[in-house]
């Protein structure tokens, strides 16, 4: 537990700083290095449950989506374009470079399959953070509030989780969790986003800020599920060690993985406004 909260009190304010004040570079710079570890981490998991993988073009792949959405962000022209061509190319060659030689022939649907969904699931799934923050208005205050729901709603789920929580959530994914923990991080999640943008933000939008906190803290929640899912089909405890007392950083973002789309679909449904 107390590698556990030193490793939080670190990182924390860290990722704050990075999510909310960081340049543009230092954002990207952060986001591709997350998406990569976590790429990984993943891959860790998938040979763990007997998949064969292309990794080198899973980590090409993860960062190419990053950086195409920074292409949007920046270059108008390209507005619409970069991402979908740049998820075509890789699904493309991964068809493709799966019949090379190495990979036996009945490997090809794992090893196509667990590649592409790597890709997807780190790498465009992340990536919708850069237009998050810089594309939209309000996008430093966005992303503010996804990292604080995010992370709150973790907490909250994991103390009173431990503390009162006694019915098994979904035993068979992961039966550390409880319905109990689950309802303490939707609702410490929604209070600490309502916090946020009554007190910091003092967005004029209150009810939609709250919504779009109950919507991360549902989709958080949904994450760390899918998530466990994988661990538990692959029979591994952590996705890996990176973090001391957290597990991998897998095991830390994956809130964040479905989060993150979640409140870019929310916002682009509102007209980004």
């Amino acid at each position: 537990m107390k590698r556990r909260i030193l490793t939080a009190i670190i990182l924390g304010p860290a990722g704050l700083w990075i999510v909310g004040w960081a340049p543009q570079w230092l954002f990207l710079l952060a986001l591709l290095a997350v998406a990569e570890c976590g790429l990984a981490e993943y891959f860790r998991v998938a040979r763990h449950a007997g998949f064969s993988l292309m990794p080198a073009l899973g980590y090409g792949g993860a960062a190419a989506l990053c950086l195409a959405q920074i292409a949007e962000v920046d270059w108008p022209a390209s507005r619409g374009q970069a991402v979908p061509a740049t998820l075509l190319l890789v699904l493309v060659l991964t068809l493709l470079l799966a019949l090379r030689k190495p990979i036996e022939l009945r490997d090809y649907f794992s090893a196509t399959a667990s590649t592409f969904l790597g890709v997807v699931y780190l790498g465009f799934m992340l990536c919708w953070l850069v237009p998050l923050r810089f594309a939209v208005a309000d996008g430093q205050k966005l992303t503010i509030l996804l990292f604080l729901v995010v992370a709150f709603s973790d907490i909250f789920a994991y103390l009173l989780g431990r503390w009162i929580g006694r019915t098994p959530l979904i035993p068979r994914i992961s039966p550390g969790k409880t319905v109990e923990g689950s309802i303490a991080g939707f609702l410490g999640g929604v209070l600490v986003g309502f916090l946020y943008a009554r007190f910091f933000w003092r967005t004029d939008s209150l009810k939609k800020a709250i919504l779009w906190s109950a919507l991360i803290a549902i989709a958080g929640q949904l994450g760390d599920l899918v998530e466990s899912a994988m661990k538990r089909a692959s029979d591994v405890k952590d996705s890996g060690a990176l973090l001391p007392g957290h597990g991998g950083l897998l095991d830390r973002i994956d809130s964040l993985i479905l989060a993150v789309p979640a409140l870019w679909i929310a916002v682009a449904l509102n007209g980004f406004k």
